[in-house]
């Protein structure tokens, strides 16, 4: 990475050599003016408003716009004199908690690369400090031609600085608010945070610029002479009128979404809506390893057929088993009666036939 500013670390009495180099990058995709008409580049000339002709870089400098539009011009070498002690070096004036400083008041982000072999034991050390401290260092420090503040953190093994702007170049937020009373109920804020819940966390990692890809794809596609892409149409959205309505709705919908994701495979997952499935109440018997005569096929489709049924055809059938055993067994019980009832007559005959020689018998004595 190509340093943009060299100088130093000034912590106390202990000097630390660094180079200061850019911590982001912009992959914006940038666009050049042309003429629509032939396709020819606009560019800006310089030119001097009192001569009427451009002027090259070496011809340019500084100046200063008084009240009056008199102009006050400003050399380097004026701005290398500057009574400063920040001219060259990051003065650190304080340190204090990372949550002290307002988010509003973060500017750019740079790293500070230590500058040679002799730098490294004190970076080190700033850095160490830095870490048992849990505190962050407040330094002033010049570029491009004015002081700025910074904020000195660790990041890894490295330190990092990000430009603050001065407070009083954070504007107060008057007038920003909704005015009037606006009450909140309790089941509204349960809502919300229900929703809150239910979206959870994200990896920064995995958010990416999908305009930018966007803006890509129709370049790439131009480039080869294809037809760009076209947006969606998304549907049209009615305006919320009960806020109630809109959380609970919000939550159903996240949910699912996140239901989705988790019940996801892994790998090549693809999403497709699943068919209605049919309310006929008509299935196929089910196959298996034995051979079902038709007969029997024949009554389990049948029944199938009237599942609305199936209970009473159920509570039936036994009904019926026990109605038919109950009539065989009266009807054995019938028989069994009358062999009883003929054999016992058959034996009160013979009784009587016997008693009757018997008494004959006494009589001849």
């Amino acid at each position: 990475m190509r340093s943009i500013w060299n100088g130093a670390i000034s912590f106390g009495l202990v000097t630390i050599p660094i180079k200061l180099v850019n911590a982001t990058e912009s992959h914006a995709v940038s666009f050049r003016q042309i003429h629509t008409e032939d396709g020819g580049r606009i560019r800006y000339r310089k030119v001097c408003e009192l001569e009427d002709r451009e002027v090259s870089q070496a011809e340019i400098g500084k100046a200063y716009e008084d009240a009056d539009g008199s102009m006050i011009p400003i050399t380097d070498e004026d701005l290398s004199q500057l009574p400063i002690p920040t001219a060259r070096t990051i003065e650190i004036v304080a340190f204090v908690p990372e949550d002290r400083i307002d988010p509003l008041q973060m500017g750019s982000a740079y790293y500070l690369a230590a500058s040679g072999a002799p730098a490294a034991k004190p970076y080190t050390l700033l850095r160490e400090a830095l870490k048992r401290s849990n505190r962050v260092a407040i330094a002033k420090f010049a570029l491009r031609g004015r002081e700025r503040l910074g904020m000195l953190r660790v990041v890894g093994d490295a330190i990092a600085m990000h430009g603050l702007l001065w407070p009083d170049e954070v504007r107060a937020p008057e007038g920003v608010a909704p005015e009037g009373g606006v009450t909140v109920r309790d089941q509204e804020l349960d809502l919300a945070d229900a929703l809150m819940d239910t979206l959870g966390e994200i990896d920064l990692d995995d958010l990416h610029d999908e305009y930018r890809e966007a803006v890509e794809e129709v370049v790439a596609a131009k480039a080869a002479g294809e037809r760009p892409p076209e947006a969606r149409e998304e549907a049209a959205q009615g305006k919320v009128l009960d806020l109630m309505a809109a959380l609970e709705s919000s939550v159903r919908a996240a949910r699912e979404s996140r239901d989705g994701e988790e019940t996801a495979p892994a790998e090549k997952a693809e999403v497709r809506s699943l068919p209605q499935r049919k309310t006929s109440s008509r299935r196929a018997p089910k196959e298996t390893g034995g051979k079902k005569s038709t007969s029997t096929a024949a009554k389990k489709t049948a029944a199938k057929k009237a599942e609305p049924k199936k209970s009473t055809a159920k509570s039936a059938a036994p009904a019926k088993k026990t109605t038919a055993k109950g009539t065989a067994k009266k009807a054995a019980g019938r028989s069994t009666a009358k062999e009883t009832a003929k054999s016992t007559g058959s034996t009160g005959s013979t009784g009587k036939n016997t008693a009757k020689k018997t008494a004959s018998r006494r009589r001849t004595a």
